[in-house]
């Protein structure tokens, strides 16, 4: 779009004859160039936050037992007996590599508490089974996460 001011004869009859014209344009294509960069970053982050995590079923209880813990490991439970420590896969009935892993998870975080997910199809007994593998790695307190109802 242009504009031109000015130019030609002026209606006074002077005679006066500009040749400096003023044109003013607004070009909005890098505007738009940003605006869908920004359209696409925001897709692949929203798809990639909606992905994580780990899907446990867990068991419910009312909202005057379920409270907010402090930050410790998180223990996972899932069915066909897999487990997991925060989110990174531990062989199935290794109990070696789970100590091993709970220790190097005790070195990322302050506390020594073990939240544990137990999926409602997991057995009670790898529950126990864990919770003590957790104890000789330096576990002091334990939690178990729920549902509230």
């Amino acid at each position: 779009m242009a504009i031109r001011l000015g130019g030609g004869k002026s209606a006074s009859g002077g005679g006066e004859d500009h040749d400096a014209d003023i044109v003013a344009e607004i070009n909005i294509t890098p505007l738009t160039d940003i605006f869908l960069v920004l359209l696409i970053i925001f897709m692949v982050t929203s798809s990639v936050m909606s992905n994580t995590g780990v899907d446990v079923n867990l068991p419910s209880a009312s909202s005057q037992t379920s409270q907010a813990q402090a930050e410790g490991v998180i223990i996972s439970l899932l069915p066909q007996g897999k487990i997991q420590i925060n989110g990174q896969a531990v062989a199935a009935g290794d109990y070696a590599s789970l100590e091993a892993s709970v220790k190097k998870a005790f070195t990322m975080t302050t506390s020594r508490l073990v939240i544990l997910e137990g999926d409602k199809e997991s057995f009670l007994g790898s529950a126990i089974e864990v919770m003590d593998t957790a104890r000789r790695a330096g576990a002091e307190k334990f939690a178990i996460a729920t549902a509230t109802k």
